[in-house]
Order: structure tokens, then sequence, then C-alpha cells
């Protein structure tokens, strides 16, 4: 269990310290967080963390982006998030009896495109400055508004910090269990000396 706070600080504190390094936007651990709860963890509490990061997190990313950008999110929006994290816990827990690095990765691969596509999605259908058209629908998924960076850059940030986050805490759940002598987590077989 400290491990597990010491995870949901860090990964709170991540998402507030890349508010103030631009280049680093979207590049957060809580969606690997919450997909390797699924994979890797069956107690209720834990599977909790990554979404208490998000909630603790989103409160002051809320009142920062109110102060510079004058721009609040919605409760919708607030749990359209949520329920995508939901998503990938649970696209977690249905590869966890089969955990190998191509289910990690088609996994984590899947999550990230479903908050995507989801997010997005949901900008283009509740922002009027977005055509209701399949040529808006794209332009939301692409470019987005042209006084921002490209919403294909925040998925790209995504992404990458999915997987590479995934892979981290995958290693880490792959060392312990070795150092304890159990077997690998991930289906790998032991060499025998």
């Amino acid at each position: 269990m400290p491990l597990a706070i010491v995870v949901l600080v860090l990964a709170a504190a991540w998402r507030v310290f890349i508010l103030y390094v631009p280049g680093l936007s979207n590049f957060s651990p809580v969606m690997a967080l919450a997909f390797c709860a699924g994979v890797y963890t069956r107690d209720r509490w834990l599977r909790l963390a990554p979404f208490l990061a998000l909630v603790v997190s989103d409160l002051y990313i809320d009142q920062y982006y109110a102060s510079v950008y004058h721009y609040q999110w919605s409760f919708g929006g607030a749990v359209l998030r949520v329920l995508c994290f939901a998503a990938a816990l649970g696209i977690g827990a249905a590869i966890s009896g089969r955990r190998n690095w191509v289910n990690l990765a088609g996994g984590v691969l899947a999550s990230s495109m479903l908050f995507y596509l989801v997010t997005n999605t949901a900008a283009w259908a509740g922002d009027m400055a977005y055509s209701h058209t399949v040529a808006g629908w794209w332009q939301a998924l692409t470019v987005g508004h042209p006084q921002y960076e490209p919403t294909i850059f925040f998925f790209r940030n995504s992404l990458v910090s999915d997987l590479a986050f995934t892979a981290c805490f995958a290693l880490a759940m792959e060392y312990a269990s070795l150092r304890r002598g159990a077997p690998s987590l991930l289906g790998l077989k032991q060499v025998r000396r």
C-alpha cells in the first residue's frame, strides 16, 4: 500500500508538472497506471489509485486552465475521462490472464486510441467552432483549433507515454516477481542454470 500511495502522488504531481512544460503535454503515466492496475492487481483499492490521481490532479489542472486560458472543463468531460480510464482498467483486466509483451502493447494501444477517439469526438460534438461534418470531426482528430497545437501532437505524446510507462510498470512487476522467486508474470520461460 505505501508503494501505491507513492505512485499515486508521483502520477498526480507529474500531471501538474507538465502544465509548465508545454512540449510534454499529455505525456502522463495515469493511463498506463489504470491499464496496469487491471493487468496486475486484484485489490479493488489499488485499482482506484489511477482514478484518485486523475481526479486530484484534474482539480488543480482545471483551476490552472481557468486562470491561464479562461477555459474550464465541464463535469461531463471529467466523467468521460474517468470512463475512458475505467475502460483501460477493464482492458487490462481482460488480458491479465494472457500477459505477454504483445498483449500488453495491444491493450495499452487500444486504451490510448479509445481515449483519443472518445475525447476528441466529444470535443467535436460540443464545440461550435468545429463544423459538424466528417471534415469537422477529422479536424478535431488531427489539427484541432488553429490557435493551439494540433491534437495529433497530444495523441503522439499520450501514446508514447502510455507505451513507455506500461513497459516500466511491467518490467518493475516482472523484476519484483523474479526477485521473490515466483514465476514470470509475462509468461516468459525462466532460464535454468
